[in-house]
């Protein structure tokens, strides 16, 4: 097996990949759906409903407002009970639409027949139209706006759509159960996106610690011409764009651009998924595939869950939370934010919850740094993280901004490999906040 991978830098932590051979199940609709407004990166939806409105499972309650924005739609059917501030993982509230659940009634333009539709009739316009339409955000984590990806720039030449099945985080495997079971619709949707993009070429990176996936897909990407599967050896975080595609496609995207100034354009798999219900089903993207592990539970669980419906929920259909509990992270133990209640609904970008124990939970006690350069050998971008931080602690943002800082993708590589427990990642993201703050100032001027 021909395994590529990034060059630089990357961490191996435990896999942990507990729910790995969990089927997906539906979860239970929840008494009351809370859907944020603003669950993709960009400005929050405009809402279209008001109290006492009924909706349909898809039914339009918030329009994108903004070029960078998405479209959000109810997820269960109802009476909407108000529109309200709600709690996102940040422990901030944010307006959302509050729906009291009756029944589960659907939009009946939705395509709800098992009947794979793999003939792709719309041009490249009308589905790049669908996917802004149904709200599809990146469902690898960032939530950006899909259709905005396709909205490819005069002068810019793409000849690469890559789909992310790598799932390098510890613990997930939402994406995994994805690709194994609803393996056909990854690769409509990816020919479809292919179609919107104009490309007769994509490619589907795996990480090689998924061979049964890795092996389905290449049997059935026989029959959709211009796919093939890349294995990838296992190596984190290359899950990350700008690794993604050098481990790939060998090409680097310089700082500050984009992939499309290398060629290409990336989508994880589950954003491919979604792409072929909007386009081929005509369902907007209202539920996701959510990973409910750790290591002390009961049951591990990979559910299709409606947007909106509470964490606690999922959490009680898994036995509970373990005795000893004392912390939830949203997303992978890397990069995810650890939540301050269970009481937080699911958003299109959830993507796991990983209930951990004290005994992993627990920080070390910082260190005064050593200059192993440890961190340096882990960074995927070439950076020195221990010198950002120290910069960052001296607030000299003139020169965290000349040392890269607005380059960090946020992995977690040199925090993770630290034998001093200095919190490098925590001061880098505030490094990388300050700097892209200054420079948007800077540009108003």
């Amino acid at each position: 097996m021909n395994l590529k991978t990034f060059k630089i830098g990357g961490v191996h932590p435990p896999e942990n990949k507990l729910s790995a051979g969990v089927p997906i199940e539906a979860a239970a609709l929840p008494k009351r759906a809370f859907i944020h407004l603003g669950q993709h990166l960009g400005a929050p939806a405009k809402p279209v409903v008001q109290k006492g409105d009924k909706v349909k499972v898809g039914t339009l309650i918030g329009t994108a407002d903004g070029f960078i924005s998405a479209n959000v739609h109810s997820s269960v059917s109802g009476t909407v009970f108000g529109i309200e501030p709600v709690a996102d993982v940040s422990g901030y509230k944010r307006p959302a639409v509050i729906i009291d659940v009756e029944g589960d009634e659907w939009e009946p333009a939705i395509d709800r027949t098992p009947t794979l539709k793999k003939e792709i009739t719309l041009d490249k316009k009308a589905i790049i139209e669908k996917i802004k339409e149904a709200g599809i955000v990146g469902l690898g984590g960032a939530t950006f706006p899909a259709h905005v990806k396709y909205l490819v720039p005069e002068g810019k030449n793409v000849d690469t759509l890559l789909i992310n099945g790598v799932e390098c985080e510890p613990y997930l495997t939402s994406d995994h159960r994805l690709m194994l079971e609803r393996s056909d619709e990854l690769l409509i949707g990816a020919r479809t996106l292919m179609a919107a993009l104009g490309v007769e070429k994509a490619i589907i990176g795996i990480e090689a610690n998924k061979p049964d996936a890795i092996a389905l897909l290449e049997r059935k990407a026989k029959d959709y011409a211009g796919i093939t599967i890349q294995p990838l050896k296992v190596q984190y975080p290359q899950g990350a764009e700008k690794q993604l595609i050098k481990a790939c496609l060998n090409r680097e995207v310089p700082s500050g651009k984009l992939p499309l100034d290398v060629g290409c354009v990336v989508n994880n798999v589950g954003t491919a998924v979604a792409v072929y219900d909007a386009v081929q089903k005509n369902k907007p993207l209202f539920e996701r595939i959510v990973t409910i592990t750790g290591k002390k539970m009961k049951k591990r669980a990979n559910f299709v869950v409606r947007v909106g419906t509470p964490i606690s929920q999922l959490i009680e259909a898994c036995g509970g939370a373990p005795d000893g509990t004392t912390k939830l992270i949203n997303g992978g133990p890397m990069m995810g934010k650890a939540m301050v209640s269970a009481e937080i609904p699911v958003t299109k970008g959830t993507s796991g919850i990983i209930l951990v124990d004290a005994s992993e939970a627990k920080r070390r006690e910082p260190s005064a740094c050593i200059r192993c350069a440890k961190c340096v050998e882990a960074c995927p971008m070439g950076l020195e993280p221990y010198f950002i931080e120290k910069l960052t602690e001296y607030a000299r943002w003139d020169e965290t901004e000349e040392a890269g800082a607005a380059d960090c993708v946020e992995c977690g590589s040199c925090q993770f490999t630290c034998p001093a427990a200095r919190p490098l990642l925590d001061n880098i993201r505030l490094a990388k906040t300050t700097v892209m703050r200054i420079r948007r100032e800077r540009s108003k001027k």
